[in-house]
């Protein structure tokens, strides 16, 4: 029996999305899914969640539930990773509270900034400790990694060790779908390539029937800044730097250093930027939880239709050799986005087919985009480096790098940060020196 391992499976709804996708696929049936988290409660919600769907969709696969993770692990083919090193509390309160006494405010800090640095900071040893696992009970499995920061993640288990990785995020097919429907422009045979980092890829292009959308674009993105609306900072990107980007603007407004600034207030209600979003998406899913837990756990009629998550499609597409097209993050090796590092996680189109992954050759970006996108992957570098080797000096290095972080604060004061936080994380960071 083949086999689906499904780290962090209790995310129960993610775990819906990403194995209630695959109940649904004609090659996947008589496959086993294994499941594991260290949060025994959470993790037979979905245990009875999944069970439960896979009785109503009629589905021939076995779910089984480890308390083992090596044993999770053991003969998989394919491992789907979604877990959250530290939880909401206190990891991500900590990430948040600390920098505000700074006066370095965040809406996510899930990818780049202070709140990245360290997510990654306590994220990469226990994706080594995978690794380790894998290379042991399965090491010819793909790694199906949707946690974030993504870059980061997937570029240190692709450089450090053996395991076939691929980061996967939904902001790439979304995207031009998205656009256009805010703009409200029609979406029928609109052809569009993506290439970039992610959360920070850029729509290169975008055609209806041979024509260029973005002249319209562009003019009707103008007139819709003139009033209040959620999108502002990507529609501001796209008109100085000439391309819309693929992540949300509250995600982008803290990738840069030119939207969220202290000693200029007005440009949070310009822009529309929700400062301390995610604490407050966070906060509202535990308080919703037990009315979503009604909903799926014990729910005698729960069901599920295929989402736009790529998970599914790409084992499909390895079990039928029938080829499918992703956005993909991938290690820049042999330049193919040929003006960013090669050593970089890059987001590019990737074919998939019974061979793997391949990704496909980008060439240069647009000379603005890759320098911003480098601006970035100054600061992911970096955070490998300080991972990889235990140095506080690359912690250090990443922060004083990092675009909206070095906007904001002195030298001092974000050495300053960098501290307080490695010791207000204690336990959830390995010892650096």
């Amino acid at each position: 029996m083949s086999k689906i391992t499904f780290l962090g499976a209790g995310s129960t709804i993610f775990a819906k999305n990403l194995l209630g996708d695959c109940m649904q696929v004609e090659a996947l049936q008589g496959f086993e899914f294994a499941l594991f988290d260290i949060d025994l409660e959470r993790l037979n919600d979905s245990f009875m969640m999944l069970h439960q769907l896979k009785e109503n969709l009629d589905a021939n696969i076995a779910i089984h539930l480890y308390t083992d993770r090596k044993e999770a692990l053991r003969g998989a083919k394919y491992v789907i990773n979604a877990i959250q090193v530290g939880g909401y509390r206190p990891s991500t309160v900590i990430d948040f509270d600390i920098p505000k006494k700074y006066g370095l405010r965040q809406t996510i800090g899930d990818t780049v900034g202070i709140g990245g640095i360290f997510r990654s900071l306590r994220t990469v040893p226990v994706m080594f400790d995978f690794a380790n696992d894998m290379e042991e009970v399965c090491p010819d499995a793909w790694l199906l990694n949707y946690t974030n920061p993504m870059a980061v993640l997937t570029g240190a288990m692709l450089r450090n060790t053996a395991i076939k990785t691929v980061g996967l995020c939904h902001s790439v097919q979304v995207c031009a779908d998205r656009l256009l429907d805010a703009l409200g422009m029609a979406k029928e045979n609109v052809q569009w390539k993506i290439a970039g980092i992610n959360h920070m890829a850029w729509l290169l292009e975008i055609t209806q029937h041979g024509k260029d959308l973005y002249p319209e674009i562009k003019e009707r993105a103008r007139e819709k800044q003139k009033v209040l609306h959620s999108d502002k900072v990507r529609f501001e990107l796209m008109e100085r730097f000439g391309y819309y980007v693929t992540e949300s603007s509250e995600h982008n407004a803290e990738y840069h250093p030119y939207f969220i600034k202290k000693n200029y207030p007005e440009l949070i209600d310009y822009y529309h930027i929700p400062l301390d979003e995610y604490l407050r998406r966070c906060e509202k899913q535990i308080e919703g939880w037990e009315k979503r837990k009604a909903e799926l756990v014990g729910n005698k009629h729960v069901t599920h239709k295929r989402t736009h998550e790529y998970g599914s499609y790409i084992i499909e597409a390895m079990e039928t050799d029938n080829s499918i097209k992703i956005g993909g993050n991938v290690l820049n090796t042999g330049r193919l986005i040929s003006n960013l590092p090669e050593k970089a996680c890059v987001e590019v189109p990737c074919l998939v087919d019974a061979s793997g992954i391949l990704p496909t050759y980008v060439g240069d970006l647009p000379e603005q985009l890759a320098a911003l996108n480098r601006t970035n992957i100054n600061t992911q570098l970096l955070t490998i480096e300080a991972a990889i080797t235990k140095k506080k000096e690359y912690i250090y290095q990443a922060a004083l790098l990092d675009p909206h972080t070095a906007s904001e604060l002195s030298i001092d004061e974000i050495v300053q940060l960098c501290d307080e936080l490695i010791e207000a994380h204690g336990d959830w960071l390995p010892a650096y020196s």
